[in-house]
């Protein structure tokens, strides 16, 4: 490609909106153009770094026996009202009515239409397992779209969903589904953690999240710096530790704590750290209300919870539901309510905690004497530097991407939908589905945010618009513009991948150009080749710089690329 011809326009003036670093590189770099909040444009370069990682993809998932189709994006209302998701999937569900008066929507994801689609096609125990995967368009009416592509309105992902006969067979696809998930973030150089994670509006049992990490990401993440272990914070678990305070117990004591709601509120007025608080939330699971303690320093992990009561649905306890006063809600006193608490609260004497009665906290509150609760479990976000349920070294929390997601689905989709197959005795059983997801458009942000300097972006090679950038300091000069147009061919017809920087520009405009859209290597033709036939290359990554003879280049490039 002659830069003379390709479709770029860098934009100097960045808006103010734009926050993340690969934000603001794909549109300084004119990869990608708003068209509204949420929705983007892919321009050349952008284009062909996602149709590389859609390539990558492709060949992973046809390696494992996957076939490709494509499914509508356009969904009949009727699909989703029988699996539930109609309404459960909330407002991000974008509906519309056709002239018919039909209701659809535009899918978010396709489980209801592949399961639809087995079910019309499979019958039979002989006809499983298999895997078919698709590379579409996605929609999802984010209720706030941050950071370019990264979490947007229309989106492109690839999904893959298995079937099988049981379990031990929708194991060994999980698993191949994994490793190749594996082989596609190695291929595309990330720095990546897998996680365990929770299954989210899309169910199942067991799930795993490839998570990228940037700290731009909205994801956060814990891992063990010693051993394998990882999960996302709120399914993280940690190994307690009880701090004991060395207090003799004061008498316990009501004080006026008026409008005072927070934590912070509280711990500044009573100047204490938040850590000597007790904060007791109230959530109401299926029907039933439960009141939750951990330590004014922590907040209270609702999937846990969740798990820990079998619950079916939770939620938070609104003020227009009970006498309890939120924001002034303690144990000491509470009755006809199950309290469960952190272990961490087990080491708080002459605590303070509400007093169930608005505008007043109790202090010196001691465990034991003032309140039981029914049960201790750890209820408590993961924090940074807690210890391995594993190892009991130092867990890390970290920010990240949410690249990937892989799902044993069960028969959630099969059985509504009525997808079933006939055992060999006879038996008719729903299929069981496996469900894996990637999200390709959000891999090419993911990746910049990873490779990136101050002067622009730094493509891993295998997913680089181009390979090679060849720089002619002066295209006026005879001798080094006939030199690059010879190189320029020559490189072309080895396969390479090659930008010509043949516009009339000042040396320092095409410099700055070329490490902006981040080509892994830079031939430069300038004086040195003039006087005494030397080209200058350069690694984008490294910034190494080599000056090497003219007729050597081409046996360089076979070394180096």
């Amino acid at each position: 490609m002659r830069m003379s011809q390709l479709f770029y326009y860098p934009q100097k003036e960045i808006p103010k909106d734009v926050e993340a670093i690969s934000h603001i590189l794909m549109v300084k770099s004119c990869m990608v153009e708003r068209v509204a909040s949420g929705i983007y444009d892919f321009l050349p370069l952008g284009f062909r770094v996602l149709k590389k990682i859609e390539d990558i993809i492709r060949r992973e998932m046809l390696s494992i026996g996957a076939q490709e189709v494509l499914l509508p994006a356009l969904h009949p209302s009727e699909l989703w009202k029988i699996t539930g998701r109609w309404d459960d999937y909330g407002e991000e569900l974008f509906k519309l009515t056709d002239r018919h008066n039909r209701t659809l929507c535009l899918g978010p994801t396709h489980e209801e239409i592949i399961t639809t689609l087995v079910k019309a096609k499979i019958n039979s125990y002989r006809q499983l397992p298999f895997m078919l995967f698709q590379i579409q368009t996605k929609f999802r009416d984010e209720p706030r779209p941050r950071f370019g592509i990264i979490r947007c309105r229309e989106f492109i992902m690839k999904d893959l969903y298995s079937f099988h006969a049981d379990e031990d067979s929708l194991n060994d696809g999980y698993y191949k589904v994994y490793y190749a998930y594996k082989n596609i973030f190695d291929a595309i150089g990330a720095n990546y953690k897998i996680v365990e994670a929770a299954s989210g509006p899309i169910g199942g049992d067991v799930s795993h999240e490839f998570v990228i990490i940037a700290e731009s990401g909205e994801d956060e993440i814990a891992y063990c710096s010693s051993c394998s272990y990882s999960a996302t914070t709120e399914m993280a678990d940690y190994n307690p530790v009880i701090v004991e305070d060395n207090e003799s117990e004061l008498p316990l004591e009501k004080i006026h704590t008026p409008g005072l709601k927070s934590v912070e509120e509280v711990s500044e007025y009573l100047n204490i750290p938040p850590s000597k608080l007790i904060k007791t939330i109230i959530i109401k699971a299926d029907g039933r209300n439960v009141a939750l303690m951990v330590r004014g320093d922590s907040e209270v992990n609702l999937n846990k919870v969740e798990k820990l009561l079998n619950a079916r649905e939770i939620s938070l306890l609104e003020d227009t539901e009970g006498s309890l006063p939120l924001g002034f809600v303690g144990p000491v006193g509470l009755e006809n309510i199950e309290i469960i608490a952190d272990p961490e609260v087990k080491g708080i004497k002459n605590g303070v905690v509400g007093a169930n009665i608005q505008d007043y906290h109790y202090k010196n509150v001691n465990i034991g004497r003032d309140f039981i609760p029914d049960r201790f479990y750890p209820i408590r976000k993961v924090k940074d530097r807690d210890l391995c349920p594993r190892c009991s070294k130092e867990l890390v929390v970290s920010k990240g991407i949410e690249a990937g997601h892989i799902f044993k689905l069960g028969t959630k989709y099969s059985e509504p939908i009525g997808a079933m197959f006939q055992t060999p005795t006879g038996e008719l059983k729903p299929v069981i589905m496996g469900c894996y997801g990637i999200g390709v458009s959000r891999l090419v942000a993911a990746s910049i945010e990873q490779n990136n300097d101050r002067n622009g972006i730094i493509w891993p090679r295998n997913i680089a618009p181009y390979e090679i950038y060849i720089l002619p300091t002066d295209w006026a000069n005879e001798s080094i513009r006939n030199f690059a147009e010879t190189l320029y061919k020559k490189l072309l017809e080895r396969g390479y991948e090659v930008i010509l920087d043949d516009r009339d520009e000042r040396a320092g405009t095409k410099f700055v150009d070329a490490d902006l859209l981040g080509i892994p290597l830079r031939i430069t033709i300038g004086n040195k080749f003039v006087k005494s036939d030397i080209v200058e290359i350069k690694e984008r990554k490294s910034s190494e710089v080599e000056e090497i003879p003219s007729e050597e280049l081409i046996l360089k490039l076979k070394e180096v690329l």
